[in-house]
């Protein structure tokens, strides 16, 4: 097995938003409805949003059909689209090679 190299097609082609202790509601909202299931298993199906939303206030983003990761303040949570939620920490967006507005 072989590691491979990972990156996106295009510059900030996520919607995203800094973890804050209190966030504006509607971006929080426009974020967490954004996370979609990617498993046909459950009673929403293939590509459904999440009821209630993918990331929970304070700090629990869910990954759907995989678990739940705690967001730190400093954070961004961005999602792709196609509904899949990424949990950048701060210590990455500050020292490694990510761009945001």
């Amino acid at each position: 097995m072989a590691t491979k190299t990972l990156g996106t097609s295009a510059t900030n082609s996520l919607t995203a938003l800094l973890a804050t202790a209190s966030p504006a509601a509607a971006d929080f909202a426009t974020v967490s409805q954004s996370i979609k299931n990617d498993l046909t298993n459950g009673p929403q199906g293939l590509g459904a949003a999440i009821i209630g939303g993918g990331w929970i206030q304070p700090g629990l983003l869910v990954i759907p059909n995989r678990g739940i990761l705690q967001v730190l303040p400093g954070d961004y949570v961005g999602v792709d689209s196609q509904g899949w939620p990424i949990l950048v920490s701060a210590n990455s967006i500050a020292n490694a090679a990510w761009t945001h507005s």
